[in-house]
This record gives structure tokens, sequence and C-alpha cells, in this order.
């Protein structure tokens, strides 16, 4: 645990706007945490396994803070909309339904991160195999935007939601992007870009909130981060949640106004970098 006292506070920030950044633009998180120390050859995560863990849950939290303060709005109204449905024991309106669907998407990748944690943290983490998702997931989302989707974020229907929960479920794989997936997911379905985006975000906020929560309470029952590391912590978090609320406010402008091309091109950009980094041994 000694390594864990030297965490470079540059090494915390710039995680901390990559985890912020690449959670809700649709370019894979997880992949985009695994492919920068690996460019830089920052090895103090990797020699360190458990303390690469706490690290990784203490970025989910300060993202999902972030993102939860820019909808704050948005979750307030469906938390008052599904206890009134408790309390009515009924669904009576649009909130109500979409509170409950919300929910209903969030259970397939809830399950699979469960039972395959162990399988996906040591099989799926090749940079090879993310730059091949990155990708091809990028070519996926471009062929998705083309569909002519005019459904609005009230036309969510149940369907929907196991189809982009299942989605959600397979961007478990680095490189894949839980937003990218989803939104594709979305434009399939006849949604249009704002309401693919938005729902995509919604939905997404009980899987991260979820899973930071399980992770933590294992880390606090092996003894919590380890000694040291509260500066790096703060400022990773502080960095993951000021650049979260950021990433959603920009793409759901994008979306307004133009197509998901600019993540497109990044994506694939970025795949073929990395596969030619590798091939030339240059990295």
């Amino acid at each position: 645990m000694e390594q864990a006292q030297h965490i470079p506070i540059l090494h915390a920030i710039v995680l901390g706007v990559t985890q912020g950044l690449s959670e809700f633009l649709p370019i894979s998180s997880s992949g985009h945490l695994l492919l920068v120390p690996w460019l830089f050859n920052w090895t103090e995560f990797t020699r360190n396994p458990d303390l690469n863990k706490s690290f990784d849950v203490a970025l989910h939290v300060g993202t999902f803070v972030g993102a939860a303060a820019y909808f704050r709005k948005d979750l307030l109204m469906l938390g008052r909309a599904g206890l009134s449905s408790i309390r009515h024991r009924a669904v009576r309106t649009a909130e109500e339904r979409l509170a409950w669907l919300l929910l209903l998407s969030a259970v397939p990748g809830a399950v699979v991160g469960a039972v395959l944690e162990n399988v996906i943290q040591d099989n799926l983490g090749e940079i090879w195999l993310i730059a091949v998702m990155l990708i091809v997931f990028g070519i996926v989302l471009l062929v998705a935007d083309r569909a002519t989707g005019t459904r609005t974020i009230d036309d969510f229907r149940p369907r929907d939601a196991l189809i982009m929960g299942l989605c959600q479920a397979g961007a478990l794989q680095p490189g894949v992007s839980r937003s990218g997936v989803t939104m594709s997911a979305g434009r399939w379905l006849g949604l249009d870009r704002d309401a693919a985006a938005r729902i995509s975000f919604l939905m997404s906020l009980p899987i991260i909130g979820g899973a930071a929560l399980y992770t933590g309470v294992e880390l606090m029952a092996d003894g919590g981060p380890p000694p040291g590391t509260g500066g790096a912590f703060i400022w990773g978090m502080l960095a993951s949640g000021i650049t979260g609320s950021l990433a959603v406010w920009l793409v759901l402008r994008v979306v307004r106004t133009r197509s998901f091309a600019p993540f497109v091109v990044y994506r694939v950009a970025v795949g073929l970098a990395v596969l030619g980094l590798l091939a030339t041994g240059l990295r």
C-alpha cells in the first residue's frame, strides 16, 4: 500500500477529467480510463489493483454527483412521481411511467455487472480490443443516427426500456460506451436525438450510482481507501464531477443542432491511432 502515498495530483486530475467527459460523451469512459494510463505509462494504478478499484469508485461518485446536479429538477420530479405511484398503487401519469421505466432499464446492467464483475475486469481490458470496440461502435452510432426518429421522451415504452437496458449491459465491455450504445439503440427505436440522449443519461444514473455504492461498500468492508490518498481522491472526484456535468450539457447542445458525427470521427481516429501504436511497437 506504500505506492498509494505517491499518486501524482496531476494524474488524478487528468483521470478525473477523462472519466467525467467520457462517461457522457459517447466515447467510452472505461476504455479511456485504461487507454490514458497505458498511453502515458502511468503505472501507480496498474501496480496496485486495490488502489485502482477504490480510485475508480471515487471517480464514479464524482461523475454521479455532477450529472445528478445537472438533472436535479428531473430527478426531483421523477422521485416524486415514483413515490406518488407507490402511494396510489398505480401508474397514472407520464412522469410516473418514466420513473418506473428508467428503473426497469437499469436491471439488465445491474445483473450482468454483479454476475460478471470479475470476468469483465480480468478479460475485457485488452488495449487492442478497446481500440476495435471504439471503431466498431462508433460506426454503429453513425448508422443509427441516420434513422429519422421523431418520438419524444413521452413516447418511451417498456419495450424501449428493456432494449436500451440490454444494450447498456453490453457497454460493460470497455470501448463500447454506455451512452453511445444506448443512444444508438434509442435512435434505432425511433427516438429523436434529444430524447435518445436525455433518456440515455437519466437511465445511466441508477447504474453509475448503484455500481459506486456496491463497490464502495465492498471497499469499506476491506478497510476503505489506502491511507495518504485523500488529496488525489478529492481532486479526481472534483474533476470528474465538474466535467461530467459539462459533458451532459455539451452532448445535449450538440445533438439539438447537429448529428453525432463529431463523436464518431473521434472514436474512429483514436481507435486507429491506438492500433497503429500497437502495430509499430511505439507503445
